[in-house]
């Protein structure tokens, strides 16, 4: 397979969420993803560029999220990045603690892991870039993994 790469710019808009969850739905069911891991790759984008609008540029005019869509022989790869002030991973919540059950916020982090099989988080000074893998099925991690 070749690789394809895609990359876009957005304002911090909540339009910019709904634009980038479009554009990872359309990218991953062009890339042979059966309509599950569809869904679940685009609720992980959905997510990933809500924190970066919301937490990340905190709706800053003159700040940006990227979106880079990627796929390989082995995955789909897709980074969301902000410009935001970074963040303490140590300091996020835990949505499964009895008190934080009831929040209407702070599970996007845990949905993502849900949904993909590979997280990372970078945060730094000029923003959080956040990576998320699906393993295309039948790939050679797949088999790997079964043995």
């Amino acid at each position: 397979m070749t690789k394809q790469r895609i990359r876009y710019t957005f304002d911090s808009t909540l339009e910019a969420v709904d634009t980038a969850e479009e554009k990872a739905t359309r990218f991953a069911t062009g890339q042979g993803f059966d309509d599950d891991e569809v869904i679940q790759i685009s609720m992980a984008v959905r997510e990933g560029t809500v924190n970066a609008v919301l937490h990340g540029n905190a709706y800053a005019p003159d700040k940006k999220v990227t979106l880079a869509l990627e796929r390989t022989d082995e995955d789909l790869i897709i980074t969301i990045s902000d410009q935001g002030k970074g963040m303490d991973l140590t300091k996020i919540p835990n949505p499964l603690a009895p008190e934080n059950l009831l929040k209407t916020s702070g599970r996007g982090i845990f949905l993502m892991r849900s949904f993909m099989d590979v997280v990372e988080i970078r945060p730094s000074q000029t923003g959080t870039e956040v990576k998320l893998i699906k393993h295309a099925r039948g790939s050679v991690a797949d088999k790997e993994a079964s043995q």
